[in-house]
């Protein structure tokens, strides 16, 4: 099994592409099952978890075609990927596959709406919470579909003539469960309303690609949704929207080891709340055309305070990386996790770092030390890795982190984009 390596080498220097996002990317594909035209996406991450998914769609009849490049991409530009479902031969999603990653249990959506029958087995993914999927099935009763979980799969039906608008107000904000609704909706009949919505700019992504694909949706962008569902959908061409956690994750690198780097074709709307708590540690940011700047001389780093929140608040999805800056505060500081109640796992890892961090519920208490050693860590989850990462930039001696396929699933050419800015990592095949 593969490790990284990575040794102390300073402040960072130079340019970062950011990727596609892959919370934005692996839906948009789901999505693509809604017509039987081609969709393109392009800006597409080459991450484990979009192979993955690519092979769960296949097992449904989706073909996929990788397309050329188009004139001045470069090779971390993204790949251009064409999806085409004309046919749905398959409305079952078996275990072996949806087990391996939880958002393949979305396909429950547009198998509902283009089929009118869907039986997906119970999900599977990082293990940092429970996040049931008594919002996905709430919601889609919402819409008429009789569901009947049994043998660990669950077996979903239309009603005749297919699905039916209706009104739906979630109890808790589900990035997931939106998603899902948003994509049988829109071949709904009627009007459906959702509520208490999921604002993620990944939310947005999903929402504009399917308008591009002529579905009928108001309140992007909003807490309320209004899909007004129409009869079929056609092929399109849609651009990922860059990975907000690869831009903050890269950002806290640069905090965490000084230096200055240019985070390439980065959208600070996307992350607002988490740059504010990067410039409270006394990082610079700034904001240039082709992207962000993030810079920070020799100053200790400033402790920070912080509690994770659905956008536009903190994001869960950067939780680890951040605490992991904070492990070298002058001072303490706390995390709050409000979103998954099993997401600090990799506090034990930091701890074989030198970190000193304190857990009180879902708070952690972080007081900042002055050195760490480098030592093995073993991935918990697939962010979660990258604060072993930070720490690692940092500590004397060498970082071992093991079980990587974590990081593959989510962040593309990680050792060569932080390699190219001055990092000494690399990856070692296991035997």
């Amino acid at each position: 099994m593969d490790s990284i390596l990575i040794r102390a080498a300073g402040p960072l220097s130079g340019t970062i592409p950011i990727s596609g996002a892959k919370n934005a990317a692996l839906p948009l594909m789901i999505a693509s099952m809604l017509t039987d035209e081609p969709v393109l996406l392009e800006n597409m991450p080459r991450l484990a978890d979009v192979e993955a998914l690519t092979a769960i769609l296949s097992n449904h009849g989706v073909d996929v075609q990788v397309r050329g490049k188009r004139e001045g991409d470069s090779t971390t530009t993204g790949r251009r990927l064409e999806f085409r479902a004309k046919t749905i031969v398959d409305t079952t999603a078996p275990y072996e596959l949806v087990r391996k990653m939880r958002a393949s249990f979305w396909v429950i959506g547009p198998l509902l709406a283009r089929c009118g029958v869907a039986k997906v087995s119970l999900p599977g993914g990082c293990a940092i919470g429970t996040r049931p999927i008594d919002l996905f099935i709430d919601g889609l009763e919402a819409l008429g579909v009789e569901i009947d979980i049994d043998a660990g799969y669950v077996n979903a039906k239309a009603p005749a003539g297919g699905l039916k608008g209706g009104h739906f107000t979630f109890p808790k904000v589900s990035v997931g469960a939106t998603h899902v609704m948003l994509m049988a909706a829109s071949l709904a009949n009627g009007q459906t309303v959702i509520e208490n919505a999921a604002r993620e700019p990944e939310v947005t992504d999903v929402a504009e690609c399917l308008v591009s694909m002529g579905a009928k949706i108001s309140g992007i962008g909003t807490s309320t949704l209004t899909i007004d569902g129409v009869s079929s959908l056609h092929g399109t061409t849609h651009s990922v929207l860059p990975d907000r956690i690869e831009t903050g994750t890269f950002a806290a690198c640069v905090a965490m080891t000084g230096g200055d780097v240019l985070l390439a074709g980065a959208r600070p709307e996307l992350l607002r709340n988490a740059l504010d708590v990067l410039e409270a540690t006394g990082t610079q940011v700034g904001y240039e055309s082709d992207g962000l700047r993030i810079s920070r001389s020799g100053d200790r780093i400033a402790p920070i305070d912080f509690t994770t929140e659905p956008f536009p608040g903190f994001p869960t999805d950067l939780q680890a990386q951040f605490m992991a800056l904070a492990t070298r505060a002058d001072g303490v500081s706390t995390v709050k996790e409000t979103i998954f109640e099993n997401r600090f796992m990799h506090v034990q890892e930091l701890a074989r770092l030198g970190a000193d961090i304190s857990i009180d519920g879902q708070t952690a208490t972080v007081t900042g030390v002055k050195r760490m050693s480098g030592a093995q860590v073993m991935a918990t989850d697939l962010r979660a890795s990258m604060s072993l990462v930070i720490a690692g930039l940092v500590a004397d001696g060498e970082t071992q982190v093991n079980r990587v396929y974590h990081l593959d699933r989510g962040f593309e050419l990680l050792e060569e984009k932080l390699s190219g800015v001055g990092a000494d990592i690399e990856r070692v095949s296991g035997d």
